[in-house]
This record gives C-alpha cells, sequence and structure tokens, in this order.
C-alpha cells in the first residue's frame, strides 16, 4: 500500500508563488511517472504536470513556462514549484504515480487578491 502525502498550499495573491510537495510512504516515486492533477470546484480533474522515470517532463498548456514539476528519489517526493499564479490555478491539487490509483488527501491553493 502506497501513501501519498501532499503539502505546501495555501493562499496566495496573484503572481505569487508556492512550492508543493508530494511524499510517498515508498520508493514509488523512483520506479513510475508521477503526475500533478489539480481540481477546481465543479470542474473535472485536470493533468497539470507530469515527470517520467527517466525525468522528462510534460505540462498542461495552462501551466506552461510557470510550473516546474521535479522529484527527489532520495526522498521520495515530488515538487510542483508553482509561479506567476493566477486566479484560474486555485484549485485542489493531488499527486499521482502513473499508472495507478493511488492518490493523497490533496492540498488546496488559493490564489486571490
Amino acid at each position: 500500500q502506497v501513501q501519498l502525502v501532499e503539502s505546501g498550499g495555501g493562499s496566495v495573491q496573484p503572481g505569487g508563488s508556492l512550492r508543493l510537495s508530494c511524499a510517498a510512504s515508498t520508493s514509488i516515486v523512483s520506479f513510475y511517472a508521477m503526475n500533478w492533477y489539480r481540481q477546481a470546484p465543479g470542474k473535472q480533474r485536470e493533468l497539470v504536470a507530469t515527470i517520467t522515470r527517466v525525468g522528462t517532463t510534460t505540462y498542461a498548456n495552462s501551466v506552461k513556462g510557470r510550473f516546474t514539476i521535479s522529484r527527489d528519489v532520495g526522498k521520495n517526493t515530488v515538487y510542483l514549484q508553482m509561479n506567476s499564479l493566477k486566479a484560474e490555478d486555485t484549485a485542489v491539487y493531488y499527486c499521482n504515480p502513473n499508472p495507478s490509483d493511488y492518490w493523497g488527501q490533496g492540498t488546496q491553493v488559493t490564489v486571490s487578491s
């Protein structure tokens, strides 16, 4: 059983930055691609960023150039650096090993003036 714990969310003003962390209870970060998803109220869950086993990264068009996904395999942790935040980035953010049905509790990000 894999446990995922997301943290680092909070409330920031537009243009601000946050760094999210996703700590895994096993070394799954080393062996799986890792995704960050987000879900805003009343909307479907959206794939935001992916890092593959070999470190290749991909991003949703809406966050490209503003968000950066990375990982520390020694710490079994994946990060999402979010810069130039916008109101439309407001959502609960989740990490997810791909492919798997493992999900954490999520961390809330609120961008508001």
